[in-house]
């Protein structure tokens, strides 16, 4: 069985490692950029490169599939790098080929503005997928550069799924029949992700998860109505978890450069705390409580646990 986490966001070091380590964790997807620009994010995975080889015995860098299934046999953890934003681009094409060839292989479309390349989940109105935004996609599947779909508003989310020629993901979000939010799926885009072979990796996130992250239990629960509503084969994990990570690290994601105001985010009030899932350690939780639920086989469980998102990378991820 391979243990794989669509989406983190810790400011990670070697203790952290020992962690995902500890937890037997095969793949992680970290968040090299939210807001940077290209020379911002180039000098992001040169220290990504540094930090492999200085926790060589703990990491390493995943360029294909089969880098994590060999480094998950090696008992080591699979880094994958990611971007939660395209403005890594700087609006120029051939970057995105610059950046596959430097290691970078999931990037979601947009963050929480309007960009070059469309529409963001919090924008009051989205202009869907621009023509920018449609070669993005295209130069995307022809490097093998996962889209991640998971800040995007819907539209530019739909127009993104049918414009591209590979699967896409939705890294880490939830169904918003189920906790409604900005930030979560309606379903109509969930079910137009599974129709065209993507994944979607289930949050742990409290702001976003709602009741669900009252417990592993209720987290397994919201597991189940997922795969009653897109399928055992659509749906992974994507916690979302942020160690390590300060007040000035929720500050650059929520505000960036583009204001001087106060910015929520994804989190609102009245949400209940989620004390049961803050380290990699704790995947043994959401495990047993997959197992308890009743719902699942063993063979679906560890699909939702990683075979799903191997399937994915098999299909996206190029040399």
């Amino acid at each position: 069985m391979l243990l794989i986490d669509g989406l983190e966001c810790s400011n990670y070091n070697r203790e952290i490692f020992r962690e995902l380590h500890d937890a037997k964790v095969s793949a992680v997807t970290i968040t090299a950029a939210f807001w940077e620009d290209a020379l911002e994010t180039m000098d992001e995975l040169g220290r990504w490169n540094d930090r492999a080889r200085n926790n060589a015995d703990l990491i390493t860098i995943a360029r294909t599939a089969e880098d994590i299934e060999s480094a998950a046999a090696g008992g080591r953890t699979a880094v994958i790098l990611g971007v939660q934003n395209s403005t890594p681009l700087n609006d120029r094409l051939r970057f995105v080929e610059l950046f596959h060839r430097m290691g970078l292989r999931v990037m979601q479309l947009t963050y929480n503005n309007q960009n070059a390349v469309g529409g963001s989940c919090y924008e009051p109105e989205d202009s869907g997928l621009t023509r920018f935004g449609r070669e993005v996609v295209h130069e995307m599947n022809r490097v093998g550069m996962l889209v991640d779909l998971s800040h995007v508003g819907n539209r530019t989310s739909l127009e993104a799924i049918h414009a591209s020629e590979s699967p896409v993901a939705i890294t880490h979000a939830n169904p918003a029949s189920l906790v409604e939010h900005p930030r979560n799926k309606p379903d109509d885009v969930l079910k137009a992700l599974a129709d065209a072979g993507g994944v979607l990796g289930l949050a742990t996130y409290n702001n976003i998860a709602g009741d669900y992250a009252t417990s592993p239990q209720a987290w397994a629960d919201m597991v189940a109505r997922t795969v009653d509503l897109i399928g055992i084969d659509h749906v992974g994990i994507g916690t979302d978890l942020g160690q390590n990570s300060g007040d000035g690290d929720l500050d650059w994601m929520r505000r960036g450069r583009w204001t001087r105001d106060a910015q929520p985010g994804a989190a609102l009030s009245n949400v209940p705390e989620q004390d049961w899932f803050r380290s990699p350690t704790h995947f043994e939780a959401i495990t047993s409580a997959l197992r308890d639920h009743g719902r699942f086989e063993e063979k679906d469980i560890d699909a939702i646990l990683g075979g799903n998102w191997m399937r994915l990378y098999r299909g996206v991820f190029k040399p």
